[in-house]
This record gives structure tokens, sequence and C-alpha cells, in this order.
């Protein structure tokens, strides 16, 4: 194929001299032209990349033309249930309101037994107290674990329970000092002064007892049937 590109020889020519090529055979026997490289191609009009058809597999949809997305056709997760379903249950339990009235009344009455059994000063101290538990429960200071600790200190003073009555008043003081301070003292003091009076009664009410049987047991006195 060379051959064709070659002159033919000149005899002038020495044997070793190099053959002279023919460059207007070669450009009239060229291959395909190629196209240059800085030519630019221009960008086709709807925007996306065009893929040749030969490129392209049967099943393979059209450019430009995305498939039906599959989210459309797959159920909620949480089945038919509405949204509002979907969130958890609250399962709050409403607590049962501490009235006042139920811890103030029974203090009060303890009060009242004691104060022909107390001093006066001390009364009235207790009474300031308990004025100042008063307000502070219905200005909404106090905490619903405080109302709950009273209500069950008012159980137990009422049940003559002094130890357990006095657990809770040191819990209070322990647990809520900035609540109960100001009128924690006079609840203590009741406790204990309550606690006093009903010594003393059952005191007395063994000493009655005791003598009332001693009468009916003395020798030399006839007993009445």
């Amino acid at each position: 194929m060379a051959e064709r590109y070659v002159k033919p020889g000149n005899k002038e020519r020495g044997w070793n001299d190099p053959p002279q090529f023919s460059y207007g055979l070669q450009t009239q026997a060229g291959g395909p032209k190629r196209t240059p490289l800085t030519k630019r191609v221009a960008p086709p009009q709807d925007g996306l990349p065009r893929v040749p058809t030969s490129e392209m597999s049967p099943g393979a949809p059209a450019v430009g033309h995305l498939p039906p997305s599959s989210k459309a056709s797959r159920p909620p997760l949480g089945g038919s249930c509405p949204p509002s379903s979907m969130e958890p249950t609250q399962c709050s339990v409403v607590e049962s309101e501490i009235l006042l009235e139920d811890v103030l009344s029974p203090l009060e009455r303890a009060l009242e037994d004691c104060r022909g059994h107390t001093k006066k000063q001390v009364c009235d101290d207790i009474n300031r107290r308990l004025a100042l538990l008063q307000e502070q429960w219905a200005g909404g200071k106090l905490s619903m674990p405080v109302k709950k600790r009273m209500a069950l200190l008012v159980q137990e003073l009422s049940s003559h329970q002094w130890d357990a009555a006095d657990d809770i008043h040191r819990s209070l003081m322990v647990d809520h000092v900035t609540e109960v301070s100001q009128w924690m003292v006079g609840v203590k003091r009741l406790i204990a002064e309550k606690r006093s009076l009903s010594s003393e009664e059952e005191a007395n009410e063994g000493k009655s007892t005791a003598a009332a049987e001693q009468n009916q047991t003395v020798p030399g006195i006839p007993h009445t049937p």
C-alpha cells in the first residue's frame, strides 16, 4: 500500500537516497474527515442530554419522561388509620384535688381542743401559722406534693398516730422547706400539744378507772347489787 504514495524512482538518484512521497495522493485517498476538536456542539433545545437510539434498551423509558413514582401507590405507614391515631395515647392520671378545708378544718379542731390546756400565747402563735397556711394554699403557692403530704399528716393526726404525723412533718421540712418554713412550725407545735393533751386525757381516764375499781373492792363496804 505504501508503494502507491511513492513516486517512481529517479535514475539520476543513488540507490541509497530516501524515497520521495507524494502528498497529493495522500490527501486524495485519505479516510473520512474528522470533526475538528475546536468545533463546539450546540446543546439540545429541551435542556436534557440526548442519547443515541442505538444505545437505548428496548424497555428503557424515553429520556425526559420519568417513570411514575411508586410512592403514590404505596399505602400509608399506619394503614387506613388517620394521622391522629398514630400519636401515642396519653395515659395521664388525673389526680384528685385536695381541698383546703379537708386539711385546715382538722387542724383548727385540734387547736380548739388544746386551748383549755395550753397557754394562750402558744395557741395564738399556732393560729397565726395556720392563717399563713391558708393564705399560701389559697394563693396557689403550694405544690401538689406538699398538699398530699399535709392531707396524710392530718389523717395521722386525727387517728392519734403521733409518730407518723411527726415523720411527715420532718419530711416536708427537708424536701420542701421553702414552701412550708413559714407555717410548719405551728403545725409541729400543734402536733406536740395535741399529743401531750391526749396523753393527759389517757392518764386521767386511767386514774378514774382505777379509782372506780378501788371503790368497788374496798373491804368493809357492802357492795350493793
